[in-house]
C-alpha cells in the first residue's frame, strides 16, 4: 500500500492526485532543489514518492520474471501499476487516458531482436494525445538504439539489470519533463489564439470592436440587460439601441 510520509497541505477531500496536479509547479521545483519547503527540507524524498504514488505506471515486457521483480519494485511507489507482456494490448490499456509513465521493452520476439518493435510501440503511443511518458528498458548492449528511441520521443531508457533507486528517479524525471512539455504545448496555443484575436482586432473597425465589448459585457452579465447597461454606463433603452446595430 503506497503511503505519503510527507506532512502535507493537502485537503482531505481532494484524491491524492487531484492535489499535486494543483500543486505540480510547486513540486518540480523543490524536486530540483530551486525551493524550499516549510520545515526547511529541501528536494525531500517523501515529496517525490507522494507524488508519485498518486500516479499509474504501465510496465510493459515478453519476460515475465522482468515484470515481476519491476512490480515488486515500484508497487510501493506508484498508486497503480499494470504490468503485461503482450503490446497487442497497448491501445485499449491507454483508451481512458489515466497512464502516467509507461515501462516499454524493447524487443517482444527472440527472433528480431533489433528494437523496431519497441520504436513501432513507442511511435503509437506518442501519437496519442497527451500521451505518457515512456522510459525503455533494454539491455546494456542496446544502448545506442535507446539513445534513438529518445530521438524519436522517449523519455529517458533504464539498462538491464537496473538499478532500483535510479529506475525510481528516472521515472519521476520522465513524468516531470511530460508534463513540462505539455504545460510547454498549452501556452504555445494560448500564444497563438491571443495573437490571432490580436489580429482579428487590429483589422476591426471601431464600430465592431464596440460591438464585440457591448457582447461581452452582457454576456459576463449572463444576459442580465439591466445590469450590463449599468456596467456600460448607459441606460437600457441606449443599449437596446445599440444592440439592434448587430
Amino acid at each position: 500500500m503506497c503511503k505519503i510520509i510527507h506532512n502535507s497541505q493537502a485537503n482531505g477531500t481532494l484524491s491524492r492526485k487531484t492535489y499535486f496536479q494543483k500543486e505540480k509547479r510547486l513540486i518540480f521545483r523543490q524536486l530540483s532543489g530551486t525551493e524550499t519547503i516549510k520545515n526547511g527540507e529541501t528536494c525531500p524524498f517523501s515529496i517525490l514518492f507522494a507524488y508519485l504514488c498518486s500516479m499509474k505506471l504501465l510496465i510493459i515486457d515478453d519476460n515475465v520474471a522482468v515484470l515481476r521483480s519491476l512490480k515488486l519494485v515500484l508497487n510501493g511507489v506508484f498508486d497503480q501499476v499494470v504490468t503485461m507482456s503482450n503490446p497487442q494490448l497497448l491501445p485499449a490499456l491507454l483508451s481512458n487516458n489515466d497512464v502516467d509513465a509507461v515501462l516499454l521493452d524493447m524487443n517482444f520476439n527472440a527472433q528480431k531482436l533489433d528494437g523496431s518493435e519497441g520504436l513501432l510501440w513507442l511511435e503509437l503511443i506518442k501519437k496519442r494525445d497527451n500521451p505518457p511518458a515512456v522510459v525503455m528498458i533494454t539491455a546494456f548492449g542496446d544502448v545506442p538504439l535507446a539513445v534513438e528511441a529518445m530521438k524519436r520521443g522517449a523519455e529517458d531508457f533504464i539498462t538491464k539489470p537496473w538499478d532500483n533507486d535510479e529506475l525510481i528517479e528516472k521515472l519521476h524525471k520522465a513524468i516531470a519533463k511530460r508534463d513540462r512539455n505539455m504545460e510547454e504545448q498549452r501556452l504555445m496555443a494560448e500564444a497563438h489564439i491571443i495573437k490571432e484575436r490580436e489580429k482579428d482586432q487590429e483589422s476591426m473597425t471601431l464600430e465592431e470592436l464596440k460591438a464585440q465589448h457591448i457582447k461581452r459585457i452582457i454576456k459576463e452579465a449572463n444576459g442580465n440587460l439591466t445590469l450590463a447597461a449599468e456596467r456600460l454606463g448607459i441606460n437600457r433603452q441606449t443599449l437596446y439601441n445599440q444592440m439592434k446595430k448587430f
